[in-house]
This record gives structure tokens, C-alpha cells and sequence, in this order.
């Protein structure tokens, strides 16, 4: 089970920092960012160190708000956020044509959500690929509730440097995690290399549309507010991941963007208009009491200092996603 409690995500803060770190960290995050003085060049230069102080300081806040599963889902009219995200989950493993007992690998697996789903739903054995010890750790001990540990386990690695010799893999995916990545082409090259040769890799990724202006102020300070509030040294053009994968040895049997055809805006959970009680703690509400919350439990001291200002950039997060996708 998710730690879904108000002293599991107090506790949780920090992931594997010590807990009078945890300031520090926040410090140290906010200014790879634009708005602190950071820079694009400096997040890809340090994005081991960004990314894991990024997943170290928010785990607790996403399972406590999302679930076991960090990502969005197109969405039909009558489905549930939950139910989205596991029919978006199923929809990538049909995609990919899994079979009973192939090995498969889920490139950025977070404490593995769609990783147990996968296995579970395709009756394969599959590999999460983890940089953040924290979110192993969690997933491990979700991975022995679930009675999945037999069959599928986490590797800790950057997916720039895969651990794994070449053609390991019978089937890659990664569901919203290369875009972590400082290249591109660079993570797509590993990828290619340690899968099969013939097999598929299958990817749900964060892109950038062609309505994005650089030249716009409103557009920069919406990109700038994804990126610090999900841990992004860059958000790229789908042109540019198209072309990357290209690059990288693959051929595009079929891409698309899948905002456009949702009868749901992708979005909506973190719309401050909308109103639901099946993901309540994502509503204007629920997020008003989450971060009176989260300041009361550090004004107490059961969750550290900087508890609140991680809680104020996923903020950001939310108000740049759902600004962005409109």
C-alpha cells in the first residue's frame, strides 16, 4: 500500500537525507533553477545531483497526493484518475506486445507503480532502473506487499550509463522519466543498446509542442515553472526526441500526441477548477489543506525544515502543467 497518512508524508521528506539537511537541500535545488540564478547548462551538467535531490525532497508528497504511480493518463469521460492511469499502464504493455516470462526493463521506474502493474497485467519479469535509493527502497518493500519481489527487482543506475551488457531485453518503456535525462540521443543510444535486437522500446515522454514560443515571457516562466517544480534540467520539442530516436538506431512505427485526442484534458487533476472527490487531495482544496498541513507538522517539528518550500515548487508544478497544457 501507498504511505498515504499525514505522518507518513511528514516523515517521508527528505527520502534519504538527513533530516537537518533537508534545508540545505532545498537550497541547493532551487538554484540549478532560473528563478534562483541557475541555468539549462548547469542542470545538465549536475542533473545526477538535481534529479536525486529533486526525488529525495518530493517521493512522500507524490504518493501522498498521486499514488504509486508518478504520471499522467490521457482520459475518458467517466474514468476515474486511478483508472486512467492503469488502462494507460495496460495500453503501453499491449503496445509493446509483452509475452508471458520476457524479460523487460522500465527505464526511470520511481518506486515502481507501473512496474508492478506491467508485470502483473503481462505476466513478465520486469527491471526498474533507479538512480534514487530512497524510491528503490520504497519500491522494494511495495514490490513484497504486492508479492511481485520474486520475479521483478530494481537496479540503481543512471540510465545514461545502463549496468546491463548489450541485447539484455526482450522489451524497453520508461513513462515519463527521460526527460530527466541531460541528451536525449545519449539516454536513447543506451536504451537501443541493451534491448534485443528486432524488439521494441515504447515511451510516454514530456515534450514541448510547436505552440511553445521562446520569445514569449508568459511561455518561458511556464516552462521554468515545470522545470523546477518536476525536476527537469530541459523540457525538449517532440521534434527533437523524434529526431533523437532516429538518431539513436530506432525506427517510429508510431508516435503520438495523446493531449490531443483525451476527451479529458490530461491536466484536470491539478486543475484548481475541477472538483473531485476519487482524487481529492489533488483539488484547490485538498491542496489548501495539505500545505496548512505540512506547515503545521514543521512548525511541530515532525517534518523537517524546507518541508514547506518543496511543497511551494511542486506548487509551481501544478499552476505551470495545467497553464501549459491549456
Amino acid at each position: 500500500m501507498s504511505k498515504g497518512g499525514a505522518l507518513d508524508l511528514a516523515s517521508g521528506v527528505g527520502g534519504k537525507i538527513e533530516k537537518q539537511q533537508v534545508l540545505s537541500a532545498v537550497d541547493k535545488y532551487e538554484k540549478y533553477h532560473g528563478c534562483y540564478g541557475g541555468d539549462e547548462e548547469g542542470r545538465k551538467a549536475n542533473y545526477t545531483d538535481m534529479v536525486n535531490k529533486y526525488y529525495d525532497l518530493v517521493t512522500s508528497f507524490y504518493e501522498f497526493g498521486w499514488g504509486e504511480s508518478f504520471h499522467f493518463a490521457n482520459r475518458w469521460k467517466g474514468e476515474s484518475l486511478r483508472e486512467s492511469i492503469k488502462r494507460h499502464e495496460h495500453f503501453l504493455a499491449l503496445q509493446l506486445g509483452l509475452q508471458r516470462g520476457q524479460k523487460v526493463l522500465d527505464v526511470g521506474c520511481g518506486i515502481g507503480g507501473p512496474l508492478r502493474e506491467i508485470a502483473r497485467f503481462s505476466s513478465t519479469s520486469v527491471t526498474g532502473l533507479n538512480n534514487n535509493e530512497y524510491q528503490i527502497s520504497r519500491g522494494t518493500e511495495l514490490n513484497r506487499t504486492a508479492g511481485v519481489d520474486k520475479t521483478c527487482n530494481f537496479v540503481k543506475a543512471d540510465f545514461m550509463k545502463m549496468p546491463f551488457p548489450d541485447n539484455t531485453f526482450d522489451a524497453v518503456y520508461a513513462i515519463e522519466a527521460t526527460c530527466h535525462a541531460p541528451d536525449a540521443l545519449g539516454c536513447y543510444k543506451e536504451i537501443y543498446r541493451v534491448l534485443k535486437p528486432g524488439q521494441s522500446f515504447a515511451a510516454y515522454e514530456w515534450c514541448m509542442t510547436d505552440s511553445y514560443d521562446p520569445n514569449n515571457s508568459e511561455h518561458k516562466k511556464i516552462k521554468e515553472d515545470i522545470e523546477i517544480g518536476d525536476g527537469l534540467p530541459d523540457i525538449r520539442l517532440t521534434k527533437q526526441c523524434l529526431e533523437a530516436l532516429n538518431l539513436a538506431g530506432f525506427d517510429i512505427i508510431w508516435e503520438r500526441d495523446l493531449a490531443k485526442d483525451s476527451p479529458v484534458p490530461w491536466y484536470l487533476p491539478l486543475d484548481t477548477n475541477h472538483f473531485s472527490l476519487s482524487s481529492f487531495r489533488l483539488t484547490s482544496v485538498g491542496r489548501f489543506l495539505t500545505t496548512n498541513m505540512v506547515k503545521a507538522l514543521e512548525y511541530v517539528g515532525l517534518a523537517p525544515k524546507g518541508s514547506q518550500r518543496v511543497q511551494s515548487f511542486l506548487e509551481k508544478a501544478a499552476e505551470g502543467l495545467v497553464d501549459g497544457g491549456r
